[in-house]
């Protein structure tokens, strides 16, 4: 393998472990794990593959994907001949998406999930691999309607549990539609991709998601009535000890800012026992799931000494950054550098709940949405936008020290984002 298709410099490529992605440091490997579950072994595994055929750094993103950087041409045959051998990324030809549907990584044990999303979303999962011509970055949000509230992450298709044999589904994240018994939501589903994918290939300039749709066709795509959104939850915790069905417990621990050295992972990884079930979670981090109590706080302990995330109320949470500079040859300014900085900078707003994202170009890969502060790479400098996203219009464009300096309480951007927050909320 000596070059990459041209598809992989494109806006809107989305990389697997077979067709990776050009970056500045290497190329990016996308795993998707068989069932989207680890092992403690494999988790050490695969930072061990990354150390010997990477640049030893690993990602989790905002998709709760696994990331393997600074790949090479060729290094890439034989990490993939060891994953693939190893069984550790469930892989598939064609340029559909290899994984459509995102779940809490409590999903299926959460005592206050409504439903079982994670049974849901693996019959989902199965039925959309059947239909082809669907978009890469097609996205299914299956939330069990619990504490693990979902409403933060966009979808092309959104079933919220609203009881506890039914859901609500959403369509483009602007039509509620039901609700549905669960043992017809996976069918349901199925038969709107096919739809979806159909309109799709007479209209491909046009037509590349659900938000692409009219309301009409939209609404033509099933025959469920509308409804009311589900009520609103309040926003979910990310880090810390859970309580699981069955006196077990979960410690989810997240990377800062969605990336570390493959050497903390394998060291995480063997303070996890033989027998937990490790899930990836969309806040970027880990679930460590079916541990005792002991088990569980001793994990996390070990992760706040290899400097990870274990308490929600961390500042590093509501921060998203991408690669930035020099990791990313799109990226303008060095945003994941930056990201700790600023985290701390921002650090009062953060914690009654602002969100910040650091982009190091427009294309916004770690958070396609709106936050409180967004800023841009620009020529090592970044532009600054407030409650919006990396395509909205800037108040400013500044170097890192005058970004610092008007963070600051007293000082403009500060006193505009804390009126902000106290007249419309958060953005995130």
């Amino acid at each position: 393998m000596n070059a990459l298709p041209k598809e992989a410099l494109r806006r809107g490529w989305c990389p697997s472990t077979l067709r990776p992605m050009e970056t500045g440091d290497g190329w990016l490997v996308r795993l998707h794990p068989p069932g989207a579950k680890l092992t403690p072994a494999q988790l050490r595994r695969i930072a061990a593959l990354a150390g010997e055929h990477g640049n030893g750094l690993i990602e989790i993103s905002a998709r709760a994907n696994l990331q393997i950087r600074g790949v090479t041409a060729e290094s890439h045959p034989r990490l993939v001949e060891r994953l693939l051998a190893e069984q550790l990324v469930d892989e598939h030809e064609g340029d559909g998406p290899h994984r459509v549907t995102l779940v809490s990584p409590l999903a299926g044990r959460d005592p206050d999930g409504l439903i079982d999303a994670a049974a849901l979303a693996a019959q989902i999962e199965q039925r959309a691999r059947t239909v082809p011509g669907l978009p890469a970055k097609l996205g299914i949000v299956v939330d069990d309607g619990g504490a693990q509230a979902l409403s933060g992450f966009s979808g092309d298709i959104r079933l919220v549990g609203v009881g506890t044999a039914s859901a609500a589904l959403c369509l483009a994240d602007r039509l509620w539609l039901g609700p549905i018994p669960v043992t017809e939501a996976a069918p349901t589903v199925a038969a709107i991709l096919r739809d979806f994918a159909a309109r799709r290939a007479a209209a491909p300039d046009h037509i590349r998601r659900l938000r692409d749709l009219s309301p009409e066709v939209l609404a033509s795509l099933t025959t469920l009535p509308e409804a009311t959104a589900p009520a609103s939850r309040p926003p979910p915790r990310r880090a810390g000890l859970f309580a699981l069905e069955g006196d077990r417990f979960a410690a989810l621990i997240g990377l800062p800012f969605g990336r570390c050295d493959a050497a903390v992972l394998d060291r995480l990884g063997a303070g996890a026992g033989l027998v937990s079930d490790i899930r990836l979670s969309p806040w970027r981090g880990l679930a460590f799931r079916d541990l005792d109590r002991t088990e569980a706080e001793s994990l996390l302990a070990r992760a706040d000494g290899l400097e990870l995330i274990t308490q929600d109320d961390d500042p590093r949470l509501s921060v998203q950054a991408c690669a930035g500079s020099p990791a990313c040859s799109r990226a303008e300014a060095p945003a994941m550098a930056d990201a700790a900085t600023l985290a701390e900078a921002a650090a009062d707003l953060l914690a009654v709940g602002a969100t910040l994202h650091v982009s190091g170009c427009i294309k916004a890969c770690a958070h396609p949405a709106a936050a409180d502060l967004t800023l841009v790479g620009r020529d090592g400098h970044y532009d600054v936008v407030l409650s919006g996203t990396t395509r909205d219009k800037p108040v400013a464009t500044l170097d890192l020290s005058a970004l610092l300096t008007r963070l600051q309480p007293g000082q403009d951007i500060h006193a505009r984002l804390a009126k902000a927050l106290r007249t419309t909320g958060s953005q995130g």
